[in-house]
C-alpha cells in the first residue's frame, strides 16, 4: 500500500494500481475533504478506512499537541455516516466535521501555567533546550527581551538552533553548549522571569545519556538564584526503566526542603497516569 500525493490531493495504491483517491482542499488547521471514493471492486476491504486514515495523519490530524478541524460533505445515508464517525466526524449544518484539541501534556501544562503566570517577561531562560520546543515557547513570549539557552550536548544546540531558524526565531535566543549549572555566569542574579527545565535526555538521540541529580540539583540552585522575585522555576522529571528513580526522587525532595518563606512550590501530578508518567513542578520565588 502507497499513499501519494496528487494535485486534488491523495491517491492510494496497492502495488501498481490506484484503488481509491482523496480530494483535500488544505486548510489554516487541517483540510476540508471535498470527495473519498474507492473503485468499486476494492470496496468493504479496509481501504476506505486505511485512505482517510492516512490522509488524516498526513495533514496533522493525529498530532497530539496541535488543534486540528477538518470537514466533508454530508453522507447519503446512514451506513457512510457510520463509516466518517469512526474517525470523529459529526453533522454541523450542511457538512461534517472533525475537530481535535491539543492533548493536555505536561510539556503543554508548563508553557500554559507560564504565559498565563507571567506578565510581561524581558529575560528567559530554557535551560536544557534539547530540540528546542521550549526555547521557542520562550522566544514567542518574550518578543523584546532575552532567551538563554543552554545544553551540554552540542547535538542539542545545533538542532535547537536549526528549529528556530525554521520559526523565524533565531535572532531572539542566545544558546550556549554549557551545562545549565553555569547559567550564572551568563546572567546576574534576581534577573530572570522564567527558568525552564525538562530532564531526561535528548529526544532521537542515544538515550544512555540522560541527566542526573548530581548535576540537575545545582543547575536548579543556580536556576533560583537567578530568579527575579516573583519570578517562576519550572521543571518537568521523568523516571523509567532506562533511567530509574533517582533523579526524580532526589530533585522531589530539594523542592519539598525549600523554605516556604522564600518559595513557592507545586508539584503537579497526572492523578490517573502511569506513575512514570512525566511529573510537572513549579518554584515561585517570593
Amino acid at each position: 500500500m502507497e499513499l501519494r500525493r496528487t494535485e486534488q490531493g491523495f491517491a492510494l495504491y496497492k502495488e501498481k494500481d490506484c484503488i481509491g483517491t482523496c480530494a483535500v482542499r488544505p486548510a489554516a488547521k487541517g483540510a476540508d475533504i471535498t470527495a473519498l471514493c474507492i473503485a468499486p471492486q476494492w470496496r468493504r476491504r479496509g481501504y476506505g478506512s486505511y485512505l482517510l486514515k492516512e490522509v488524516l495523519r498526513s495533514l496533522g490530524g493525529y498530532d497530539r499537541e496541535a488543534a486540528t478541524v477538518f470537514t466533508a460533505p454530508l453522507p447519503a445515508d446512514c451506513a457512510e455516516m457510520a463509516f466518517w464517525a469512526k474517525f470523529g466526524f459529526a453533522a454541523e449544518g450542511p457538512q461534517l466535521v472533525r475537530r481535535r484539541t491539543p492533548d493536555l501534556t505536561a510539556v503543554r501544562f508548563v508553557q500554559d501555567f507560564l504565559a498565563a503566570r507571567l506578565g510581561r517577561p524581558r529575560l528567559c531562560v530554557d535551560a536544557t533546550c534539547g530540540n528546542g520546543g521550549d526555547t521557542a515557547f520562550l522566544c514567542r513570549l518574550v518578543p523584546n527581551g532575552r532567551v538563554l539557552g543552554f545544553d551540554i550536548q552540542p547535538e542539542a544546540i545545533a538542532s535547537t538552533r536549526k528549529h528556530l531558524v525554521q520559526l523565524g526565531l533565531a535572532d531572539r535566543a542566545e544558546l550556549y553548549c554549557d551545562s545549565h549549572a553555569n547559567l550564572l555566569h551568563y546572567l546576574a542574579p534576581d534577573s530572570a522571569d522564567a527558568v525552564m527545565f525538562n530532564f531526561g535526555w535528548l529526544p532521537g538521540a542515544d538515550h544512555s545519556v540522560f541527566s542526573t541529580a548530581d548535576s540537575s540539583i545545582p543547575a536548579l540552585e543556580a536556576a533560583l538564584d537567578a530568579l527575579r522575585p516573583g519570578g517562576v522555576l519550572s521543571a518537568i522529571l521523568y523516571s523509567g526503566r532506562v533511567i530509574g528513580t533517582g533523579e526524580k526522587q532526589s530533585i522531589l525532595g530539594w523542592l519539598r526542603a525549600l523554605p516556604l518563606t522564600k518559595y513557592t512550590v507545586l508539584v503537579c501530578e497526572f492523578a490517573n497516569w502511569a506513575s512514570t508518567a512525566p511529573l510537572p513542578c513549579f518554584v515561585i520565588k517570593k
